[in-house]
């Protein structure tokens, strides 16, 4: 299943559904295009003076000027490059008895709100990891 953001048809992640021992669970697998924009843009304005909008003020050399807007197909292509890259990599652990599906799925199980790491996160991995000294929370 596809989920789409905005109006102009752009997907935001991808849904699936595994089977488990207790039914099929429901994988929830983002690209997060905005954050692949940032990175490509930081690499290609490589230090150079922004304006508000995030836009070079200054040349780059004998570069090409470009703006930021400039890498937005760029980076969707490339946030949803690097999960196909993952899935294959993943499904290749599981294929070789490296890792169980489940295993590899768990951090992006989806209960139909938030992933299984969203709802970790958001409790600030309370139970996950070990209780300090004196800590009464």
């Amino acid at each position: 299943m596809k989920e789409y953001v905005g109006t102009d048809g752009e997907i935001g992640a991808i849904s699936f559904q595994i089977p488990s021992a207790n039914g099929s669970l429901t994988v929830r697998l983002p690209a997060n295009k905005q954050t692949a924009l940032d990175a490509l843009w930081l690499d290609y304005a490589d230090g150079a003076k922004l304006n508000a909008k995030g836009d070079a003020i200054e040349e780059y050399g004998n570069r090409k000027k470009l703006r930021r807007i400039d890498f937005a197909q760029q980076a969707e292509r490339t946030a949803w490059k690097i999960v196909q890259d993952w899935v294959e990599v993943q499904m290749s652990m599981i294929q070789l008895k490296q890792a169980d599906t489940i295993q590899v799925f768990l951090p992006y199980i989806y209960n139909g709100k938030k992933t299984f790491y969203q709802s970790l996160k958001e409790a600030n991995y309370r139970g996950l990891l070990p209780e300090k000294a004196g800590d009464e929370s």
